[in-house]
């Protein structure tokens, strides 16, 4: 089980604002705000519901494929999501709907982050 993933981005204060705002309809929020001087220079934050598990760094990006997947509670918490996302500056990679090629009750969005990574958010929903 991951308890929480760490990444680069290409610019710190566009991507931070974009996951204020993205993740917020998810229930989750910046807890952590590292200082530089314990982290060699570099601006880092977690994010989460009740303690972070998702934390971005300002530096060396992540490059390549990736993609994360953040559960939300309801459908329309995903639409929410999608919608902040793209608010934000995301970009629509996949607007919400069932995805019933991975199971009959999951219903998803999908958002490009700021460096492209796939962002998506997804409820379970009884099948």
């Amino acid at each position: 089980m991951i308890d929480h993933i760490t990444f680069g981005v290409s610019n710190f204060d566009r991507s931070q604002g974009f996951y204020d705002k993205a993740l917020a309809p998810l229930g989750m929020a910046r807890l952590v705000a590292l200082d530089p001087e314990d982290t060699d220079g570099v601006r880092v934050v977690g994010y989460g519901a009740s303690a972070p598990c998702l934390w971005i760094a300002g530096e060396r990006p992540a490059r390549g494929l990736m993609h994360i997947a953040l559960r939300a509670e309801t459908p329309g918490a995903v639409d929410a999501f999608h919608a902040a996302a793209r608010a934000a500056g995301g970009f629509c990679n996949g607007a919400p709907g069932l995805r019933t090629q991975y199971h009959a009750g999951y219903y998803a969005a999908y958002v490009r982050d700021p460096d492209g990574h796939n962002i998506e958010a997804v409820c379970h929903q009884p099948g």
